[in-house]
């Protein structure tokens, strides 16, 4: 059976939307201008990476972003790592995300911020402009300057946004974490950078409980000698803020500082906007620094293009700050849509919260994971059924392959017209190699296409890109989203090792992945936690597809055993409330997967377990498991888990069945 055949369109773009899209009216104005014509999206994304400089001086031009000083050129040295956007120019990242709060669009409502410990938030463009300029005055006079570091413990609200747009208006670096993090976890970030200034939460609530935290923080503070200043956000009214000499409440660093404009100082292209990290559950986080100008215009490319973004939309991506899809939503500022940021839990009072909260807001745009929208699936809620969904266009999932039972649900359950995007990236680019597209149709199962200007290919192992079937998931051209350096990383030694090492010159991305006949692309997990029983690559991906549609499982993960010249496969299983693993059960799973995948993807051991460790961004952590099982000595860093205990079930699980090495 073709792949055509396998991968039913459930979703096809209308006439208005071909031509009203925002990638409708770009591909229109670029055959205005001589280029083209494009026959359809494929044709454009050829021109893109053939023509790579012109595009991206027409994305630059077509979404109207800003400079102080124009480029001499748009690439300098084509060389990987080490790629020159744009030289010569001379720019401000904040400016752009600000572009439209002095015009027309000013009192437009920017941002709506939901959170489970205080009312709902809603500020203009205007205020945020104003908020933006009054906290960078007093971050300036507390002695930060041009090339600090401000790190944020925050929710995912309005302070946040605040925090980083005065950073990076002044040329300081922004870097956020998570207020669920461990002061460990949080310190072997920010310990390595040094920041001079941290905003901070005095807790936060999740599920309808009530995290203080004043304590643990006060911690870190003593841990982070490098600091000036402290902003402490009261994000739990009723308790304390922090307290030292450092310490100025929020209410008072605005206050000192109202009246005073932010000042977008001019940067160069490269200088860094954030550093974002690695999960960390192998040592310390890699630190991985985003630059100004390549993020800038590679964020207005997969939000106004790819997803249609722009004024009057509602963006609502529900993220916390320590997940690089902050900082993707962040970036729908520029476009001049209001951003509904939403912070507590996904599941609280229940699973319709969100889906009630895009009905509430008007939501236009919609962003969560695929492991939420499994989590719908099994739970059956109906959303179409029971809420007015009509303003909302766009779906996005990511963090892990979706199902193709999922696609099944958001058509006929969850919101049967909207196109559902399901894009994939990472941390490392800050963005997506594949993702949505409004001028082609959705594939059930199917990531839609390679995003304009990314030469995606995948590799087979000889360096050569695969004619079908899977491979490395690779970039053989610049991308101005790759990272500009890690932090303390002089000669760039770890960044070679991170994504060159693999294939000299070539971006090599660690996900193993198919390119389909028609253009779409489907992720198969991480290639470092790839399984090869009997000398067959096996993605894990393919054994969750089967799997996770059971009724009867909850939860799974697998990982290989090293046996003496061989693989097992190992699927670790956590029951469905109220169920347990039978004979009866694992008999189905082995048959379902024989059947949906191959006889080479039948797990050899199926144990049950409670839990499934997960980071703290919500991805199955395979890779500390699979070295548990094989006996490795190297520790894990468990407060990069957003819940470590599960790996001590696991391990007693495992000894149970006798498949952990003998000590």
């Amino acid at each position: 059976m073709s792949t055509t055949e396998q991968s039913p369109v459930v979703w096809s773009p209308s006439e208005t939307t071909l031509r009203d899209s925002r990638m409708g009216r770009f591909k229109t104005w670029l055959e205005g201008q001589g280029f083209g014509p494009f026959a359809d999206y494929h044709a454009l994304y050829q021109w893109s990476i053939s023509d790579l400089e012109t595009f991206w001086q027409k994305v630059w031009d077509f979404c109207g972003l800003v400079s102080d000083t124009p480029a001499e050129q748009v690439l300098g040295s084509r060389e990987m790592p080490g790629a020159e956007w744009f030289p010569g120019m001379k720019l401000n990242f904040a400016a752009n995300l600000l572009r439209l709060a002095d015009g027309e669009h000013a009192d437009d409502e920017a941002v709506v911020a939901y959170c489970e410990t205080r009312p709902v938030l809603r500020r203009t463009y205007a205020e945020l402009k104003a908020d933006a300029g009054a906290l960078e005055a007093f971050l300036r006079s507390q002695g930060v300057s041009k090339g600090d570091r401000v790190a944020g413990v925050v929710t995912n609200g309005y302070e946040a946004l605040v925090g980083m747009l005065a950073a990076t208006s002044m040329g300081a670096i922004w870097s956020s974490a998570s207020p669920d993090f461990g002061v460990g976890a949080i310190n072997d970030r920010f310990g390595q950078i040094e920041p001079a200034a941290l905003v901070v939460v005095n807790g936060y609530g999740y599920g309808g409980k009530v995290f203080a935290r004043q304590a643990d923080f006060a911690q870190l503070v003593s841990q982070l000698p490098s600091l000036k200043t402290v902003v402490s956000v009261q994000q739990l009214p009723d308790e304390a803020p922090l307290a030292g000499d450092l310490v100025t409440t929020w209410e008072d660093a605005l206050a000192q500082g109202e009246g005073q404009s932010p000042s977008f100082e001019p940067m160069d292209p490269d200088h860094p906007v954030y550093i974002l990290y690695s999960s960390g559950t192998t040592g310390k986080p890699k630190c991985i620094v985003h630059g100004t100008a390549g993020l800038l215009v590679n964020h207005a490319k997969e939000l106004m293009l790819h997803g249609d973004v722009g004024p009057g939309d509602r963006f609502l991506y529900f993220t916390t700050c320590g997940w690089m899809m902050w900082n993707w939503q962040a970036s729908a500022l520029l476009t001049g849509a209001a951003v509904i940021t939403v912070d507590g839990s996904p599941g609280y009072p229940d699973l319709n919260f969100l889906w009630d909260t895009v009905a509430i807001e008007k939501v236009t745009h919609f962003g969560t994971s695929a492991r939420f929208i499994a989590g719908c699936r099994k739970a059956e809620i109906q959303p179409a059924r029971n809420l007015d969904l009509t303003a909302l266009r766009v779906l996005f999932s990511t963090g892990s392959p979706l199902l193709p039972e999922d696609y099944d649900w958001i058509y006929s359950e969850g919101a049967p017209e909207v196109l559902l995007g399901s894009i994939a990236g990472g941390t490392d680019i800050c963005g997506c190699f594949v993702g949505a597209c409004p001028l082609l149709p959705v594939r059930r199962g199917e990531i839609q296409c390679r995003f304009l200007g990314v030469d995606a290919v995948a590799y087979g192992d000889d360096g050569q890109p695969v004619s079908q079937g899977r491979g490395e998931l690779v970039c053989r051209q610049p991308l101005p989203s790759m990272p500009v350096s890690f932090w303390d990383d002089p000669n760039d030694e770890r960044y070679r090792e991170a994504y060159f090492s693999t294939f000299p010159g070539v971006w090599a991305h660690g996900d193993f992945i198919e390119f389909t006949e028609h253009g779409g692309a489907i992720i198969y997990g991480r290639s470092d936690a790839t399984l090869n029983p009997g000398g067959v690559r096996i993605g894990t991906a393919e054994i969750y597809r089967q799997v996770e549609t059971v009724a009867e499982v909850k939860d799974s993960l697998v990982v290989g055993r090293q046996t003496e010249g061989d693989v097992e496969v190992v699927l670790l299983v956590v029951p469905a409330d109220g169920q347990h693993l039978t004979d009866d059960l694992a008999k189905q799973l082995r048959t379902r997967i024989r059947q949906g995948a191959s006889p080479r993807h039948v797990p050899k051991h199926i144990v049950e377990v409670p839990d499934i460790p997960y980071t703290r961004s919500g991805k199955k952590v395979e890779l500390a498991v699979a070295r548990l099982i094989n006996g490795s000595s190297k520790a894990d860093n468990r407060d990069a888990l957003g819940n470590p205990e599960a790996l001590d079930r696991i391990r007693e699980q495992l000894a149970n069945v006798e498949l952990l090495p003998a000590d």
